[in-house]
């Protein structure tokens, strides 16, 4: 390999339709969007990582890039998803040479507010692709998927289903079932999606606990929830052509899992949601959660023309913010002074 700086960039993600029933084997609609992390390794006489977006600069790694023993456990928390990739690549490709690494993750916030984007998922598909290739690796896509969705496993105690990362790799928009290669689909010219922020955030693995607990707590219920929700997402990745009826799984779903968090009490669809789906049906559009819920982002699907307009005129009339975005947005790649920018508007 050359001794120039290796610089690699994989997009963020939203889930569309399928959040928490994939977890359960039922297939999720996901699109990758134009906010992409970026990893850039340089040949460097020792290990050192920076990560300026988590207020990390220039940590000096083990030589086989470790984290240091004494590291701070607030310090190793953020850096799980580099150790688990590193640990990941040493066992199945075998590391580089020390590098300086640097991690860019600015895309994912707006005004110091993260967007719920999946940058920890973005960030393994990009670190495994660049550390991969400065090995000398040239991984086929399928190969480099299965590595960066079992490393960001490994970072999450053994958690998630792997869509965020797949939309990571894969890029486009596809329908994912968990431990699967992704199949690609096409966005209806017809149809709107448009990206809202709804609040300050949550924790994923906090919402996903609540609901893993409902399970314990009351397995019969939560098996019914999930069936229905798993029923829902498999109908709509085939639903796409269809205006109407696509509108009516979306509505649909939102409903179901607005059943699942009555039951588990744990905060994926609150109030102010409700607020927001409220207005939009107004204008013949569906708005729900996306991913994990609780905060970060939320979805709205609308027909183009007349019903988008009023409806982005009246969530600006109520201060809701809607964040420009571009869906579809290129996978994993080896960033370059012509690469393309291939993701379609779709708003």
């Amino acid at each position: 390999m050359t001794d120039a700086p290796l610089t690699v960039s994989a997009p963020g993600k939203l889930f569309l339709i399928g959040e928490y029933a994939v977890l359960d084997g039922a297939p999720a609609l996901l699109t990758a969007v134009d906010r992409r992390v970026r990893v850039t390794l340089a040949p460097s006489a020792r290990w050192r990582i920076s990560a300026p977006n988590l207020g990390l600069e220039g940590i000096t790694l083990a030589a086989d890039a470790c984290l240091p023993a004494d590291i701070d456990d607030r310090t190793r928390t953020r850096l799980a998803v580099f150790d688990a990739v590193r640990a990941h690549i040493a066992e199945h490709i075998g590391l580089p040479g020390p590098q300086a690494v640097t991690i860019d993750s600015h895309d994912f916030a707006r005004d110091g507010h993260k967007l719920g984007l999946g940058s920890s998922a973005a960030v393994a598909a990009a670190l495994t692709r660049a550390l991969a290739h400065a090995a000398g690796a040239a991984l086929p896509t399928d190969a480099l998927a299965r590595l960066a969705i079992d490393a960001h496993r490994r970072a999450q105690n053994g958690a998630g289903s792997g869509g965020d990362v797949a939309a990571a790799v894969y890029g486009g928009l596809i329908s994912y079932t968990r431990d699967r290669p992704p199949t690609p689909l096409s966005w209806p010219a017809s149809l709107v999606l448009r990206i809202v922020i709804t609040g300050t955030g949550a924790r994923t693995a906090d919402l996903v606990a609540r609901v893993r607990a409902y399970a314990q707590h009351d397995p019969d219920a939560h098996a019914a929830a999930i069936a229905r929700l798993s029923a829902l997402a498999d109908e709509a990745q085939h639903a796409l052509a269809e205006d109407a009826r696509f509108l009516r799984l979306a509505e649909a779903y939102h409903q179901a899992l607005r059943a699942l968090d009555h039951g588990a009490d744990a905060g994926i669809v609150e109030p102010h949601h409700e607020t927001l789906h409220t207005l939009a049906a107004r204008y013949n559009a569906v708005f729900k959660t996306s991913g994990a819920g609780g905060g970060d982002v939320g979805l709205v699907f609308v027909h183009r023309g007349e019903d988008d307009r009023r409806v982005c005129e009246a969530f600006a009339e109520t201060g809701a913010q809607i964040v420009p975005m571009a869906f579809g947005a290129p996978g994993v790649r080896i960033e370059s002074a012509t690469a393309d920018a291939r993701a379609r508007l779709l708003y």
